[in-house]
């Protein structure tokens, strides 16, 4: 349908602030937040919340829960990571949670650095372009517009900072929130095709430690028990538990173990990753993994560890609801929005196991994610933020449960 003429005011608002939206880019991008580089995402909060609080948001900053040492391959967090809620109540109909993170997979010593901008000024490259600083960058020029444009919402947002390492510091502040508002939305990079993820499944993972008898390979080697053979066998029925035909994905990443070839091995460990489409599937295939482990040991041990931490995210009727409305809007902008569904996970399914409707992949066009080929579509800056915008005041206008009334829910 047409613009109103107040969302005409939004969308031209937005589509005049191109080149601040790429100095914002520039801005986040140039801070390394990957890793664990506290000080770049102390600065990355500190610009967000800055801007938030000037929109008349109250923000609290909280040190989350850190995750089981065993996780990163045997190396504890060396820092607790912070969660930033912020809060501004208006007069909007929906209570909207927006959520996003300012971590990236890139290290701040990685020569991936900076934001590169094309020569054609088309497209850019830098670290966390798409995932996601952008995203961040058009949330927070969404709400400014919506100020600006005298449209009142009533929001709050929760800024995190270990969304890529599992969300163990946000995750109950994320449910925390969800249970006090009406739907969801998240940052994450659009799909390929400029569209959204409506589906994803749970994710978790598994660690294995074998612990076996050195000896002296020469010798005593009858007397050794060697834990990477123990580990060795276990891993093929562990791999062979994966269908991903029916959702479910268990995968070895990473094995080390051993000190010397001359030396029988008394300890080996293995990192692995588990996508699932229902709980009890992934509770079943962890049951599995500590079967195998204990059918392979032999005279050594084999201790399994696991955590199931993001629950899966269907496409259920109120998140069809939602991104019905999404794609009703970008349709009035002239956009396309195909809806889709992804083996990635995110914070949106952390919301939404609280069971608020969520859509999370409302963050700008681009790819090559958790690469140094990563790149940004700038022309999405603008769209995308539309889009969001417009979303957001419709949102705004009318709730959504009366939206959920009217497609039949």
């Amino acid at each position: 349908m047409p613009l109103t003429t107040s969302e005409r005011r939004l969308t031209d608002t937005i589509a005049a602030a191109h080149e601040s939206l790429l100095r914002d880019l520039t801005t986040h991008v140039n801070l390394p937040t990957g890793g664990v580089a506290a000080p770049a995402m102390d600065e990355s909060l500190a610009l967000l919340t800055d801007r938030l609080k000037r929109l008349g948001a109250e923000c609290w900053s909280h040190t989350g829960e850190q995750p089981p040492p065993w996780l990163f391959a045997g190396a504890a967090e060396r820092a607790p990571r912070k969660v930033v809620v912020c809060r501004r109540s208006g007069t909007g109909a929906t209570r909207m949670l927006l959520s996003g993170h300012v971590d990236t997979v890139h290290e701040p010593d990685s020569p991936f650095r900076q934001l590169a901008v094309a020569p054609d000024r088309k497209t850019a490259t830098g670290p966390g372009c798409v995932d996601m600083k952008g995203g961040l960058v058009i949330a927070i020029a969404a709400l400014e517009a919506l100020e600006a444009c005298g449209i009142s919402s009533n929001w709050s947002f929760v800024l995190s900072t270990d969304e890529e390492t599992g969300s163990f510091a946000a995750d109950r502040f994320l449910r925390e929130q969800a249970k006090l508002h009406d739907v969801g939305l998240a940052f994450e990079p659009a799909t390929a095709d400029g569209g959204l993820v409506t589906e994803r499944p749970g994710s978790g993972q598994f660690f294995v430690e074998a612990t076996g008898s050195p000896a002296h390979v020469g010798r005593d080697f009858k007397n050794g028990v060697s834990a990477i053979d123990a580990l060795a066998r276990a891993i093929p029925p562990i791999s062979a538990l994966a269908a991903p035909d029916e959702g479910l994905i268990v995968s070895v990443g990473v094995i080390n173990g051993g000190t010397a070839t001359n030396v029988v091995p008394d300890s080996a460990k293995a990192w692995g990753n588990l996508r699932f489409a229902t709980p009890t599937q992934g509770e079943k295939a962890v049951a599995a993994i500590e079967s195998a482990c204990r059918a392979a040991a032999g005279k050594a041990t084999l201790d399994v560890r696991s955590t199931l931490n993001r629950p899966a995210k269907p496409a259920t009727p109120g998140v069809l609801t939602l991104a019905g409305l999404a794609r009703a809007a970008a349709e009035d902008l002239g956009q396309s929005l195909p809806f889709s569904k992804t083996g990635g996970v995110c914070e949106g399914n952390n919301l939404q196991a609280e069971g608020l409707p969520t859509i999370d992949t409302l963050g700008v066009r681009g790819g090559g994610l958790h690469t140094p080929q990563e790149w940004i579509d700038l022309s999405s800056l603008v769209e995308r933020c539309q889009l969001l915008a417009l979303l957001m005041s419709r949102l705004s206008e009318r709730s959504f449960q009366e939206w959920s009334k009217q497609n039949g829910q």
